[in-house]
């Protein structure tokens, strides 16, 4: 069937009323409330007026946020010195609001009211490597996150763990992704931390179809690192953690060698393990994600020569530990990388990876085994200190 001009002339001015009737806003509340982090182990429910929407900003209803190490780091000794703060920076909502310079996301993808968004990284742009590197947002300076910023009257919507945030600042950077459901968009910050991880362990060369990998330390970060190599066709993986539930959940992820070092005690034993399903030289390549030094320094006995290693579980200064470096890296020739957090351009590529995880039907979801509400927060925090659960959870109300 043609069409006349006229018509066409008609449904374009349909389609652009229709555009410009896009709401910029749902009904929003007067007030929000915020899990304030008030002292060592004390978290508070407080309400503070929600601040008038400025032309850049966005307005966010949560849904719901990850638990992350950092922000148990954080409830129990403030090691970052800025409490009082909103925590949380795992996470996800639907948008109420928006500013009236607000059309994309940083992606370029259209935004409107009702969009399920995340939020990324923070940087200043103007550092050495924001000038320099300015796709590495990781490594600039004076990096922000959205839940480890210290809290301002002003400005009191900071961190996830509320009933609503405000995506307010230069440097800010967000995430459409609506394809993806709650539970997927509350792992998403913790996957972006694993693919960063990858890409960084995929450019030595090291990782292929006929790679044995280790995964050594199995907390949400060994877990998901795990699914983000099944998903990338690594077979045969390596998993060593000293927790039942967890080497378990390994299995179920895909692991085809799990190590239970509360039961293979000694270190020798581990590593002719390890040579045993490794060709009988050990791992082609290994990530390391306890953050716990004595295991940093066993994981150079379980790399083969010519081998690498990704470092990615000191988050935090958790300490130091002594090696000899003629055996553990120049002897060996190993390729070592460190991985710290994620650039905002992470983002898309670990969409895509959820996406896969579900084609895949790799359980990733399974991570999580409790949920809180937002007055709960000391408990939630106290059942992954206990390590009670694999991925904590706050689900707003």
């Amino acid at each position: 069937m043609e069409l006349s001009a006229k018509q066409i002339e008609s449904i374009v001015r349909q389609v652009l009323s229709e555009m410009q009737e896009q709401p910029t806003s749902h009904a929003v509340p007067a007030t929000a409330k915020v899990a304030m982090l008030t002292g060592p182990k004390h978290i508070e429910v407080k309400e503070y007026p929600i601040p008038a929407l400025q032309d850049d900003d966005i307005l966010v209803k949560v849904e719901g946020c990850g638990v992350c190490g950092t922000d148990v780091h954080e409830w129990r000794a403030d090691p970052f010195g800025i409490m009082p703060v909103t925590l949380g920076h795992e996470g996800t909502g639907e948008i109420v609001a928006l500013g009236k310079n607000v059309k994309c996301d940083t992606a370029g993808t259209p935004l409107k009211v009702g969009d399920k968004i995340v939020t990324s990284v923070i940087s200043c742009g103007e550092c050495y490597a924001c000038r320099m590197q300015p796709a590495r947002t990781n490594l600039c300076d004076k990096q922000g996150v959205f839940g480890l910023i210290p809290h301002s009257d002003e400005q009191p919507l900071t961190g996830w763990f509320s009933t609503h945030l405000l995506i307010r600042g230069k440097g800010s950077t967000y995430f459409r992704v609506n394809e993806l459901d709650l539970e997927e968009r509350m792992l998403l910050e913790l996957a972006c931390v694993c693919v960063h991880a990858f890409n960084r362990a995929n450019a030595t060369g090291l990782l292929n179809f006929n790679s044995r990998v280790l995964i050594q330390g199995l907390g949400p970060v060994g877990l998901m690192q795990l699914a983000v190599l099944r998903a990338a066709g690594i077979n045969h993986i390596i998993a060593i953690d000293g927790t039942p539930r967890r080497l378990e959940m390994a299995k179920r992820l895909g692991a085809k060698t799990v190590i239970n070092f509360t039961e293979v005690k000694t270190l020798e034993e581990r590593v002719s393990m390890v040579k045993g399903v490794a060709n009988g030289v050990g791992a082609d390549f290994a990530f390391q994600c306890t953050g716990a030094p004595m295991a940093a320094k066993d994981i150079f006995e379980y790399i083969r020569r010519g081998g690498g290693l990704c470092e990615m579980g000191f988050f935090v200064n958790n300490g130091t530990y002594e090696i000899n470096p003629h055996f553990a890296m120049c002897n060996k020739e190993i390729n070592i990388i460190g991985s710290w957090d994620y650039s905002a351009e992470d983002y898309p590529t670990t969409v895509a990876f959820l996406l896969q995880a579900r084609e895949m039907n790799i359980p990733i979801k399974e991570l999580i085994t409790h949920r809180f509400p937002l007055h709960q927060m000391n408990e939630a925090m106290e059942t992954n200190v206990s390590q009670k659960g694999i991925k904590i959870c706050y689900i707003a109300d």
